[in-house]
């Protein structure tokens, strides 16, 4: 039974969140792009929205492309260059905790702003408060791990990882028994994380996939005008009043 849940939840699920995130967001934004957004509340507990905001999509940013980059990479590539494992780990250890605790900052902010304000959990969706709890969830989850790293600084857990995600990316059908056992918080890591992706399609988290980087490259700062200078505007609205 446990080798039957554990083939379920790392062979089988990866494979269907992973359809149902490309699937469903094609077919959202195909249908219904109106609500391909991030239903913003900017006006309310502004400077909050801004420091939770800020730390939240920097730490976030910086943990899907570790995530991305550490566990998709081959192993044989690492090993090709030189890089250690333990080195590999350590910088993964840094960095990712580093990005973790502002990620986790971030979302409590976020978290706390939408529940404790009247205001602002009035015009919050269930949907809404609900991915943020499973978001900052993940996070902790993902701090957690910072225990069980610490023990196996040379990189024995993070190889069982890589391989596991190489396994899932290569149609591997022995990949799920590469992790079985690895610690439980690393596996409810993997679990919720691919629960994200299986709901990003009906949720808020949708927007993502719209995010403005190209904002970042724009030539210059842009020039906006109004059609009439205020002077011009006031001498109208005068002849108006003196011709009545």
């Amino acid at each position: 039974m446990s080798n039957f849940i554990n083939q379920l939840a790392f062979g089988w699920y990866p494979y269907l969140a992973i359809t149902v995130l490309v699937v469903g967001s094609i077919l959202r934004f195909d249908k219904d792009q109106y609500s391909w957004r991030s239903q913003s509340s900017q006006f309310l507990r502004r400077r909050q929205l801004m420091i939770g905001s800020n730390l939240f999509h920097l730490g976030v940013l910086m943990l899907f492309a570790g995530h991305f980059v550490g566990l998709l990479t081959p192993i044989n590539f690492f090993d090709a260059v030189g890089v250690s494992h333990g080195f590999k780990q350590m910088t993964a250890l840094i960095v990712g905790g580093l990005a973790g605790i502002s990620a986790f900052v971030g979302a409590s902010l976020l978290l706390h702003r939408r529940l404790f304000d009247a205001r602002i959990r009035r015009s919050s969706s269930y949907g809404d408060i609900a991915v943020l709890v499973l978001i900052w969830l993940q996070l902790a989850l993902g701090i957690a791990t910072t225990y069980w790293t610490m023990q196996a600084l040379q990189g024995e857990e993070m190889v069982l990882l890589m391989g596991w995600a190489n396994g899932i990316l290569t149609f591997n059908p022995a990949a799920p028994d590469i992790i079985v056992d690895v610690a439980l918080v690393y596996k409810l890591h993997i679990i919720l994380g691919l629960t994200l992706f299986l709901i990003t399609p009906f949720t808020r988290l949708v927007h993502v996939f719209s995010a403005p980087i190209w904002f970042l490259f724009r030539p210059g700062y842009q020039i906006v005008r109004s059609l009439a200078p205020v002077g011009r505007v006031r001498r109208t609205a005068a002849k108006g009043e003196g011709g009545r």
